[in-house]
């Protein structure tokens, strides 16, 4: 079986990896308000997860 003679370096193996970025953050529909927030989180604007208030209402200056 065959081994490799030298240490892959940080480089070669962060080009090999170049396309294993993740890809843009999808939009969900709040159920409360109707605005657009990331999935699976409070939604910022009304404070809203899964149809029960969880953070108070900030009043914005």
């Amino acid at each position: 079986m065959p081994n490799p003679k030298h240490k892959t370096t940080k480089s070669k193996v962060g080009m090999r990896r170049s396309h294993h970025h993740t890809s843009t953050i999808l939009g969900a529909k709040c159920e409360n308000c109707g605005e657009l927030k990331q999935a699976h989180t409070v939604c910022p604007s009304c404070g809203t997860y899964k149809g029960r208030k969880v953070l108070a209402e900030t009043k914005e200056v």
